[in-house]
């Protein structure tokens, strides 16, 4: 097993050295264009496999070369993944110059740009909608936690400092932030952070056990290997596994936790006489509920992600006994269980503090 993981990454090393290369060489360049014509289209025969070809008229869209017409043929190599273009489809363009001098071009990826910024309007539209003043301050909240993540979550990890420590002193930063704008400045919010904190922390305790337990090097998926090559090694990837659980439950604590802080204190105001013990009961009544119910969503969300990488192994000739032990599912079966030993220990943790504090004569 170890010679086959090693043979994949020299394999993984060889061709992301290539495509790096190309992808930086200052003779290639991007464009933006759009399909105005099928010149000709038929079936041909590339390695014995038939697969479309198409010879297309392409209208550029931006740049030194707007509105310049071009010629590109699509399917003269083998594809894994044929595809088939049509009239008025936005597609990206790469160009590179020949031995020759002359410009050659073919279509790179679809332009989805346009899709994502109508799909993140509506969801702007139902959150405001909907939530009204809150929804305006969590898209606020949001904003500032991408702002952290690309600003200095991102950038310190890739400098080459320890990503366990970039990201626990990034969820410092954005868990307060998001907290405040998202839920106000109250004590329900402030019993919510605690109960996120201490969750986050034991998170990071047991992914540290498990990660180091389980032998997992994170170079479980293609990216690892990328990164790697393109950082000449400055990057501890065992290291990006564990940022990369810890910020993936942040995600999650938020909801779990507020919703235990909210039930304690609806609870108390509803019924002031509710002495400590009876309120903390009802409210993990409620939190349980919601623990049987995260859990089975978080495995569908897991397993709905994971789906290609699990047929994979529906068919498998190996018994589940030894396909766990492949790092890239070992990796999802440590990030999930681990995620939600999190989550789950968060409910009772918060409902506790904030049964204290609710509890508490005025």
């Amino acid at each position: 097993m170890k010679k086959l993981i090693i043979g994949f990454v020299l394999v993984l090393t060889l061709y992301s050295s290539c495509g790096f290369v190309l992808a930086n060489s200052p003779q290639e360049e991007s464009l933006e264009a759009i399909v105005t014509r099928v010149v000709e289209e038929k079936q041909i025969e590339v390695m014995q496999k038939k697969q479309l070809y198409q010879k297309l008229e392409l209208t550029v869209m931006s740049g030194q070369k707007e509105n310049k017409k071009i010629i590109v043929e699509n399917g003269t190599m083998p594809l894994a993944n044929e595809q088939k273009y049509h009239l008025d489809d936005k597609v990206m363009v790469s160009t590179m110059k020949g031995m020759d001098g002359k410009d050659s071009y073919y279509i790179s990826d679809y332009m989805r740009r346009d899709a994502l910024i109508v799909l993140f309007f509506i969801f702007i539209l139902v959150t405001i909608f909907i939530a009204k003043w809150r929804g305006i301050m969590s898209l606020l909240g949001m904003g500032i936690s991408f702002l952290i993540i690309f600003t200095f979550i991102l950038p310190l990890i890739a400098s080459g400092l320890n990503p366990v420590v970039v990201a626990i002193f990034g969820s410092l930063i954005i868990i307060p932030i998001s907290f405040f704008l998202s839920h106000g400045f109250n004590k329900k919010t402030l019993v919510a952070i605690v109960g996120t904190l201490i969750a986050l922390i034991i998170t990071g305790v047991l992914s540290s056990f498990f990660v180091e337990a389980a032998k997992l090097t994170g170079f479980a998926s293609e990216e690892a290997g990328f990164l790697q090559v393109a950082k000449q090694g400055t990057i501890n990837m065992q290291g990006l596994l564990l940022a990369g659980i810890i910020i993936g439950v942040l995600g999650v604590l938020d909801d779990i936790t507020i919703s235990q802080s909210s039930i304690v204190f609806q609870l108390k105001e509803a019924n002031n006489r509710l002495s400590m013990d009876e309120l903390y009961k009802r409210a993990m009544d409620v939190g349980q509920d919601h623990i049987s119910s995260m859990v089975n969503t978080l495995i569908l969300v897991y397993t709905g992600a994971a789906l290609p990488l699990l047929l994979l192994f529906i068919n498998n000739p190996h018994p589940f006994s030894q396909i766990v032990n492949y790092e890239i599912i070992a990796d999802e079966i440590v990030r999930t269980l681990v995620g939600s030993i999190g989550l789950v220990l968060s409910v009772p943790i918060t409902t506790f503090v904030a049964t204290l504090i609710a509890s508490k004569k005025k």
